[in-house]
This record gives C-alpha cells, structure tokens and sequence, in this order.
C-alpha cells in the first residue's frame, strides 16, 4: 500500500478536537500541530498524539513534507495562513467563515486555482443526513417549486458571559460574532437548498448581558432567493432556557421539515418520514471520553469531508453523494456575510446582491 499522505493541522482547539480525528479516520497521517504558543500547542499535540509542533507553518510544510494543511484558527488568520498553505503546493481545507472579508476571500480563491490545488471549506454539516435529505428532496422535486423557508433556532450556550467560548467568537477584529461562526454554516445550507440569494435586509443583535463592543450573540436574516423563495434565517446563542430549533422548506407541493433528527415531508398523501438514502449515512464514531461525546455530532460529517480531501490530494474523484464544498462556496458565503453586516450597519436596509 502506498504511504498515508502527510497533513498538517493549524489550531489547537478545533483542530484538535475534530480535524485530527477526521483527518486520520480519512486515511492521512497527521504530521505536525502549528500553533502560536509552544507550550500550549505542545501540551494539545501530547493529548492527540502527534510528534512534532510548529508556531510556523511554512517550516512545518518544509520540515514534514505534508502535502495538505487543514487550517482551524480565528477567521481573521485564514488568508495569511492560506496562502502561505497554497504557496507551498500544499491542498487546503480552511475552516468557515472562509476569511475577514470577501476581498480576502476571492484573493484565497485565485490563489488556489492558479496552484491547481484542492481547496475545500469547513462546511462539512452538508453531509449531516437531514441536512442532505432535505436539499435533495427538493431537487428531485419532491415538494415543487420551493416558496417559503424559515431556519430558525435559540439556544442557551453564550446566554451566561462567563462561558466558556473561543476568544475570537466576540472578538469583531477577528472576524468573530455569531453570524461567523454559525451563521456561515446557515447561509451554505441555504445555497445548497435553494441556489443564490438575490436581496436580504438583516439584523444583528445580541441578547446576552455583554459589552456593548462584543460581536453580536444573534442574527436575523429577511432574503429572497433568485428562484423566487423567501424566508428568514433567525438564530440566538445568547437565549436562556432550553434550545428550540426550526427547519421548514415549503413548496407548491408540499412541505419538508426535521424533527428530532427525522427528515418529515407533508403533501396531500398526508404526513410521512422521509427515509435517509444509504448513500448518506455517516461513518460510526465513538467517543474515547464521555465529556467527547457532543462532538460526534460534528466528527462523522467531518471525516467525509477530509475523505474528499484525501480524493483531491490523490488526484482521484470527488464524492458526489453531497455537493463538496469549494473556495468557490466559500467565496459565495463570504459575499452573503458581507452583505448581512451592511445591512445591520444601516439599521436593516435592504442589500441587492449581484
């Protein structure tokens, strides 16, 4: 068998927690851990078993040889370290949000394709059962044309300002804010459903007892899309009491929604489950730590997309059960971001996209 292929993995915390794992249930070897503080990222690399640490990427390319780097840091940090990936040859998988802006963004994006590297965003919930059932009954057309969509969840994580949170999720100069990092999430499985928004008016408001100069804990999303659907992405983080969530596609035939985990459609046959195709069942993870096993929920869809980084990395096909996610996606994300704060920044005003 030929060697496993050499990865690098950038950031501590998810990188640890999930793109390690992911990257060696794909078949990789993971090579080294880069990070910003030695004794920190040394502490985190023992916990996960990996030999060497660097603070620089570029001599952890140099002195591993890993041919793909996976970059899990504050949203801020990304371009740089991209590019840095891109420049050595490297293919990339760099987390969402895909940079600080669209500019950064697109100038990652020409990068990668001038290379003629892999280049994939961290949006691996796209593989997540529901969330494929859904976009691909309403390809097959299972409910007509889709007309009216509602994404809508409050949850209690930031509620208290004494948790615990990565640093750069209130931080705005890192790119931080609940927008960015679930927001980015959001706005993908939109554009997998239903294609490209064409106008949306936003707000973005935060609920929990923060400063006045945190990043927002909340957003809500007023769009219509190009296909002519409407709807309205509104989530909270900072919501005391327990989490509720709606996800709700409705069409001139019929309705798709998910509850507890189970994809439902409605049309005038009544009310009925909507099979997982076998296709779109995840890998079995298990926790080696019960305090691991939130994770698992973000662990199974992770591996498959650091499978399709595998395919690219040796010049094979990419899996086609899901749409896999690009630059080119990410780049989309990033002008739908930028569009939700102008919005905000203009008290809701309506944003046409081009």
């Amino acid at each position: 068998m030929p060697p496993a292929p050499r990865a690098i993995v950038v950031g501590t915390g998810f990188g640890c927690r999930i793109h390690v794992p992911a990257l060696r249930a794909a078949g990789f070897e993971v090579a080294g851990l880069v990070g910003t503080d030695p004794d920190r990222t040394r502490r985190r690399a023992d916990a996960v078993a990996i030999a060497d640490i660097f603070t620089d990427l570029s001599e952890a390319i140099g002195r591993t040889g890993a041919v793909a780097v996976t970059i899990a840091t504050p949203p801020a940090t990304h371009a740089a370290l991209a590019l840095t990936a891109i420049e050595r040859g490297c293919h990339i998988l760099c987390e969402k949000p895909m940079a600080a802006d669209l500019a950064e963004a697109r100038a990652m994006l020409a990068a990668a394709e001038q290379a003629g590297v892999t280049h994939l965003i961290g949006n691996e919930f796209r593989w997540a059962p529901d969330r494929a059932m859904i976009g691909r009954a309403i390809a097959n057309g299972l409910i007509g044309d889709p007309r009216y969509v509602t994404l809508s969840s409050v949850l209690p994580i930031v509620a208290d300002p004494a948790a615990r949170m990565p640093r750069w999720w209130f931080d705005a100069g890192a790119g931080g804010g609940w927008l960015g990092a679930h927001g980015s999430h959001l706005v993908d499985q939109l554009r997998v459903w239903l294609g490209e928004v064409d106008s949306l008016s936003a707000t973005l408001p935060t609920v929990s007892d923060r400063p006045a100069d945190a990043a927002e804990d909340s957003y809500v999303v007023r769009f219509r899309m190009k296909n002519g659907a409407q709807g309205v992405l509104q989530h909270s983080a900072g919501v005391w009491g327990p989490s509720e969530n709606i996800s709700r596609v409705a069409g001139t035939h019929g309705t798709l929604w998910v509850d507890k985990g189970v994809v439902k459609i409605a049309d005038r046959d009544g009310v009925r489950d909507l099979p997982v195709d076998a296709d779109l069942h995840l890998p079995p993870v298990e926790a080696d730590d019960p305090r691991k096993a939130a994770m698992l929920f973000e662990l199974a869809p992770f591996i498959r997309l650091c499978e399709a980084l595998r395919a690219g990395v040796e010049g094979r096909p990419m899996p086609d059960d899901v749409p896999v996610p690009t630059f080119h996606d990410g780049v989309a994300a990033m002008a739908l971001l930028d569009a939700i704060r102008r919005s905000a920044a203009q008290d809701g005003a309506l944003v046409t996209l081009s």
